[in-house]
């Protein structure tokens, strides 16, 4: 493909597109880990760690957070259901 009229380049076009994808994807994603953490901290019940759990190591794998900030929030949400558990 030739180099436009306008003086950008296709290739820089198309990661401008690439980029926007992305940023929606994990735009998405950092919704879905902040909504579980919420439900996990309000309602700190064992069924809503582990689905904070799962979007936590999705949003790992995808590369949208580090793996040990992942782990890190995992831990943290983990003690805070314990500790609510040993008070009841």
């Amino acid at each position: 493909m030739a180099k436009l009229k306008t003086g950008r380049h296709t290739s820089a076009i198309k990661a401008q597109r690439q980029s926007q994808r992305r940023k929606s994807r994990n735009t998405g994603l950092k919704k879905t880990i902040r909504a579980a953490a919420k439900k996990v901290i309000a309602g700190k019940a064992a069924q809503d760690l582990k689905k904070a759990s799962s979007a936590l190591d999705k949003a790992a794998k995808k590369g949208v957070i580090h793996k040990k900030a992942a782990a890190r929030k995992k831990s943290r949400l983990a003690k805070l259901v314990n500790k609510a558990a040993k008070a009841k």
